[in-house]
């Protein structure tokens, strides 16, 4: 699977483009733009070339993670998909793309549309040395009707975005980009509850247009959780030095904390249970809270089943298991 923490050529590209910026400059910046998403804006704060960066350093690092976790959720449950052509909705800097350009080494024709002109000159240079990326296609304009003229693609990604849009637009936007589907369409929000909340608005939308689920849920069925618990996951990844000046903090890692669903044209051969929080591990047993395709179960594994102790031991919250019987 793919490792959380970004790639060397982008790591490189942007410290690259870090140097001679005032590193407390950034810093400020990329506070006033993280207040402004906090409080249900967009990215019309990032208006130049200073902007776009401070906004990919502090930012970039967590939703590469995130996205390459759900990539890595949807491999498992799919391991024979080889998509050829990606296309990237609310693109940003590029950062699914390059996730997704590391998770599938078949992908050949990457798509990527974004109304906003800062982020996507970044991502450009960002990628131009990038031997795959460096072709790729960058379409500016806003969603509804970049989306209209896009090619269709085996894998759409729409990853941090849909908060960005009111609630009509959401259900308008969804059905735009399953549209674009060939095969898989990977939707990425915010671990919150409201992030969470328009995961399933979506996710229900599209199960009724004919879309199937193969991650994180083990079935098609309502989400069997209920207020005030919601269904999220959390990625560890490691701080660069950078990334701990721009955020200012100390601790060299980071917990992202979000929520995805990935949806196909075709149901998933197997579909594992799932970890929705990390397992409460003792001498006597094992406790992990399990969506399965029966719903929510509280399982227990007792130490005295020694070979399923010691397999539930090793379960990680928002991981794929066997489901118990």
């Amino acid at each position: 699977m793919t490792a959380p923490d970004l790639p060397p050529e982008l790591k490189a590209a942007l410290d690259a483009k870090l140097q001679g910026m005032s590193r407390s400059d950034a810093a400020g910046r990329a506070a006033i733009i993280s207040q402004t998403y906090r409080g249900g804006g967009g990215s019309g704060a990032i208006k130049s070339e200073t902007d776009a960066l401070a906004y990919a350093l502090a930012r970039m690092p967590a939703t590469y993670a995130a996205v390459t976790a759900s990539l890595n959720a949807l491999r498992e449950i799919t391991p024979d998909f080889a998509p050829a052509s990606l296309l990237d909705v609310g693109a940003g800097p590029g950062t699914a793309t390059w996730a997704a350009a590391e998770a599938f080494s078949s992908l050949r024709s990457f798509g990527l549309l974004d109304a906003n002109a800062a982020l996507r000159a970044l991502a450009l240079d960002l990628s131009r040395n990038h031997i795959r990326l460096r072709d790729m296609t960058y379409q500016r304009g806003e969603a509804r009707a970049a989306l209209a003229d896009a090619e269709p693609a085996d894998l759409v990604v729409a990853s941090y975005m849909i908060g960005e849009i009111d609630h009509a637009e959401q259900k308008t936007l969804a059905s735009l980009m399953w549209a674009k589907t060939r095969d898989t369409l990977l939707i990425v929000e915010p671990g919150t509850p409201a992030g969470y909340a328009r995961i399933i608005a979506l996710r229900e939308q599209l199960i009724a247009s004919g879309a199937h689920v193969a991650a994180p849920c083990p079935h098609d069925g309502k989400c069997p959780l209920q207020a005030p618990d919601w269904c999220h996951f959390t990625q560890r990844l490691p701080r660069s030095r950078a990334h701990k000046q721009i955020k200012g903090v100390e601790l060299p890692f980071e917990d992202e904390k979000f929520a995805y669903v990935a949806l196909t044209r075709a149901p998933a051969a197997h579909h594992p249970a799932r970890v929705l929080a990390q397992p409460d591990v003792t001498k006597v047993e094992v406790t992990a809270k399990l969506c399965t395709s029966r719903g929510l179960v509280i399982t227990k594994v007792s130490r005295r089943a020694k070979a399923d102790y010691a397999r539930a031991r090793r379960w990680r919250w928002g991981d794929a298991v066997m489901e118990e019987t």
